[in-house]
């Protein structure tokens, strides 16, 4: 991940451990689905409990290795519409010099 925007210069780490809370709502995410998931297989599909906890687990599993990526951005815009970022956080894009 990029340490700022490249359109607006934003510096998207405040603080060490700034992402915890990425880790939260990744958590939340894959609790949700596989209880709900859960329930919907047993109540749709009648797999054994089993099947349900072999499969279940292995959701648990990849599913917030691929979503972390999104819960770090989910965790970005809640941040930004609860608590903006001052301006002192935006570093200032500076024109590149070409060397001759």
């Amino acid at each position: 991940m990029q340490e700022d925007c490249a359109t607006c210069g934003l510096h998207y780490e405040r603080e060490p451990g700034y992402f915890i809370g990425a880790i939260y709502v990744n958590y939340a995410a894959t609790a949700a689905i596989s209880i709900g998931g859960y329930f919907s297989v047993d109540a749709l599909v009648h797999w054994s409990i089993t099947q349900q906890v072999i499969a279940w687990c292995v959701f648990s599993t990849l599913f917030p290795l691929w979503f972390f990526r999104y819960s770090r951005s989910l965790w970005m815009t809640l941040d930004h519409i609860f608590n903006p970022e001052p301006p002192s956080l935006r570093i200032v894009q500076r024109p590149s010099r070409s060397h001759p």
